[in-house]
């Protein structure tokens, strides 16, 4: 079994695991499950401090993110979809599927987005009934900063859909004082549940829009109306994953207890950039690093797969590499939820350090040594 140092599935703890194990009950006639499902959503939604109501819908990350634009999304709307890395393009094609126009503001894949820069396109461009943000955009680490991004849509009148899903929990998020419309989170990057739920986070204004239709959904599961009611009425649009979604309580809860997470994670991100840069690689990323996603590039002489596959066959440690346009350029290192400790990630510079050198590429120091120096 390899030990997952992947950007999402993460590691998952005991607890989350004997949690997926309680006996279960009938979601869908057992109104004490309502009542526990409801707990849970009200608890993701008390720690992204909103008041917004949370739903958890049974599917792995990228439900959320297609719920949110099928729910949103009416044929001919004009949708501005914030366009600086590989999901962050990926949006476009949602906003196709269910009948809208993308229009891509398209920056540099390797820079986060300039807000002034932003602000000054809105002030001439801003017919659009939503906006597209990714948080953290996980093929590339990229951080963007929904805190001034979204209150800046928000300003001229445009709502907003935010894929937060490797990014929350890792990094602040603050979703009433920043005004997201639609949050969309996942089980398996910092909340470290198994893959195959995700959350979505609804403003007033986001259901406002989806009351205000003037033609039906084209989805019946990507649709988040159909949730409406259901704790008033005790009655789900399908059966809920029982097991899933009691595990991902005990995830929820871990993080609850954990008022270090967001420092912890933010101190590691910054050893392990360091580690990188100082040993004479090179990060991707020329600003908006994520503290849940390090990237960095190949070095010449070598190739993502061998650097992989050594570290795995060496020291039983899994890394990712990246796709799409990066595909065989970089390698990525998950430092999110259970990933995010000092031992934890030290085994990965340590298992850098010996397939590197193995593999002939030149290191000015030891990573292993650069990192433990960064986190005293």
């Amino acid at each position: 079994m390899y030990k997952i140092m992947t950007p999402g599935p993460t590691q998952v703890a005991e607890n989350v695991r004997l949690a997926r194990s309680l006996e279960c009950t009938n979601p869908d006639l057992d109104e004490e499950f309502v009542e526990f499902y409801k707990e849970t959503c009200e608890k993701i939604s008390s720690l992204l401090h909103t008041s917004n109501e949370t739903l958890i819908l049974s599917g792995e990350g990228i439900l959320g993110l297609e719920a949110a634009i099928a729910s949103m999304t009416e044929p001919g709307d004009k949708v501005l979809v914030l366009d600086n890395g590989i999901y962050g393009k990926g949006f476009a094609d949602f906003v196709t599927m269910y009948g809208g126009r993308p229009e891509l503001y398209s920056r540099d894949y390797q820079e986060t987005f300039d807000v002034k820069e932003l602000e000054e396109f809105l002030k001439n461009s801003h017919d659009y009934k939503y906006a597209t943000v990714v948080h953290g955009d996980t093929p590339s680490g990229m951080l963007n900063d929904i805190s001034a991004i979204c209150p800046l849509l928000k300003k001229y009148g445009i709502l907003t859909v935010v894929d937060s899903v490797s990014a929350s929990f890792g990094e602040p998020v603050n979703i009433d004082d920043w005004k997201v419309d639609i949050m969309c989170g996942g089980s398996q990057k910092v909340v470290s549940a198994p893959p195959g739920l995700t959350f979505v986070v609804v403003s007033e204004d986001a259901k406002k829009s989806m009351a205000d239709r003037k033609t039906p959904i084209a989805s019946f599961y990507a649709n988040l109306t159909a949730f409406a009611h259901y704790y008033e009425e005790k009655w789900f649009p399908y059966t809920m994953p029982i097991s899933d979604i009691y595990g991902l309580r005990a995830a929820i809860d871990n993080i609850a207890a954990d008022p270090a997470i967001l420092s912890r994670h933010a101190k590691i991100a910054s050893a392990s950039r360091k580690a990188i840069t100082d040993a004479g690689l090179n990060l991707y990323l020329h600003s908006g690093y994520s503290s849940t996603v390090t990237v960095f590039e190949v070095p010449e002489g070598t190739t993502a797969e061998a650097i992989l596959e050594g570290v795995k066959k060496d020291y039983n440690i899994m890394l990712a590499g990246s796709f799409d346009v990066l595909a065989g350029k970089v390698i990525r290192i998950g430092h999110m939820g259970n990933n995010a400790t000092f031992y934890n990630v030290r085994e990965v510079f340590a298992a850098l350090d010996g397939t590197l050198r193995r593999l002939g590429v030149p290191l000015k120091a030891s990573m292993e040594d650069i990192f433990c120096k960064n986190m005293q």
